[in-house]
């Protein structure tokens, strides 16, 4: 029997699904010879004890749990399918008949996506967005890469400025008690980078190699670690060397050093063109996701809860990664930052919700566009994707690919296509 829908509101779906008395006959049969090894009767071996009696035994039931979980999924799936329903959470599952003989009926109970009231899509308006690349900003980028080609030089025989890099020990004390983390020795410390308690690199300012410098600072109300907050400290400070960048100068020279151009003049042009074509992507994304908040402001949807969640694990997901990537983890930024999972959940809900609302209007201006992902499209993808992961083997990462990844491949493809429809009919103001 075909499964039947009893109620949809509020973005949920009540239906029931029917699995015939044939088909869960079969079941029982399969989860008995799966598990009549471990049954024992007296006068029988172990392992051929018939079903009948094992039944007989052990009650008619015994195998109706394997047997009803081994077929649930499929007749679920099934039933989804067929009632085109976006399941967004597990579903609520009440058994209302099973006994031999008789078909099974299941009642279920699922959160599904919710209904879009979308707004008028073709007549979006936003705020121009430019952003242009002006002569300072090639200067500070020749600047950037000056200070990166600089080389450290000895400076012990001249008192301290800003910029120089400093060799210290230091032994920190409150209240004329040393305080655990407070000691280091030969620590690099940069002055003017402002990398320490604010005010502690000022103090060390004019001074010499050699020197011991008490250093008195106050630690920040929002300090990481709460027995020093808002506490009075002073460093002993031993200045054990003095050293400073000698910056190259910038001439044709530099150009040639640090780029494959022969001229000064020939590297700031291609560093102009370099920024303005970051420009123009910073442009083209704020454009976009000013276009798909306009919409979000001018559609309708009640938003389950659970999707809410969800997109937080996802965001805390990432965010792990991220850090994983640079050497550490969730666990050692909360505790660096002083705070908890959930506030760290708190933190991160208004990025979720907002993405969901993001991905519910693309998703309903997709269908209504009837936009898809064509055998052209992902071809042409999976090409561009090869060549960015410099992989040889083209045909090889495409299979690859599309064993594992067709579907997430389709659903990006998909959304760029929306996303450029709105973009084509925005108004600028």
């Amino acid at each position: 029997m075909n499964p039947v829908l009893e109620k949809k509101e509020n973005n949920k779906a009540t239906f029931s699904i029917e699995i015939g008395e044939d088909k869960f006959e079969k079941a029982i049969q399969k989860a008995y010879l799966k598990n009549r090894n471990i049954f024992s009767v007296p006068g029988f071996r172990k392992g051929k004890v018939p079903r009948k009696i094992i039944e007989m035994n052990y009650g008619e039931g015994i195998f109706y749990e394997e047997a009803l979980n081994s077929l649930l999924p499929e007749a679920y799936d099934e039933a989804i399918a067929s009632l085109e329903l976006e399941p967004v959470d597990t579903p609520e599952v009440d058994i209302e008949q099973l006994e031999k003989g008789k078909p099974i009926i299941v009642k279920v109970e699922v959160t599904i996506k919710p209904e879009v009231t979308l707004g008028d899509y073709n007549s979006i308006e936003i705020e121009k967005v430019e952003y242009n690349v002006t002569d300072e900003n090639v200067d500070m980028e020749l600047k950037a890469i000056q200070e990166m080609n600089g080389r450290i030089i000895d400076a012990s025989d001249r008192e301290t400025k800003e910029g120089d890099v400093l060799n210290i020990d230091f032994e920190g004390y409150i209240d004329e008690k040393q305080f655990e983390g407070g000691t280091a020795e030969n620590q690099e410390l940069t002055l003017g980078q402002n990398t320490f308690i604010e005010g502690f690199e000022e103090q060390l300012i004019g001074k010499k190699k050699g020197d011991i410098v008490d250093v008195k600072v106050t630690f920040p109300e929002d300090y990481f670690e709460e027995s020093l907050r808002g506490k009075e400290a002073l460093f002993k400070v031993t200045i054990n060397e003095i050293k400073e960048k000698e910056l190259p100068t910038l001439d044709d020279e530099f150009a040639k050093d640090v780029s494959e151009f022969d001229t000064l003049e020939e590297y700031k042009q291609s560093i102009r063109e370099r920024l303005e074509k970051e420009a123009k992507e910073k442009e083209k994304i704020e454009i976009e996701n000013k276009t798909v908040e306009k919409l979000v402001e001018l559609s309708e949807m009640d938003i389950p809860e659970v999707m809410i969640e969800n997109q937080v694990e996802n965001e805390i997901g990432e965010f792990d990664y991220r850090l994983r990537m640079q050497g550490l983890n969730i666990e050692q930024y909360l505790q660096l930052t002083n705070s908890t999972i959930d506030d760290f959940k708190d933190q991160v809900r208004p990025v979720a919700e907002k993405r969901v609302k993001a991905d519910l209007v693309l998703e309903s201006v997709a269908k209504a566009e009837k936009l898809e992902a064509t055998e052209e499209d992902i071809e042409e993808e999976l090409e561009k994707l090869a060549k960015e992961y410099n992989q040889e083997n083209v045909d090889k990462f495409k299979e690859d690919m599309k064993k594992g990844d067709l579907e997430y491949l389709k659903t990006g493809i998909i959304r760029d296509k929306t996303i450029g429809l709105l973009v084509s009919n925005i108004k600028f103001i």
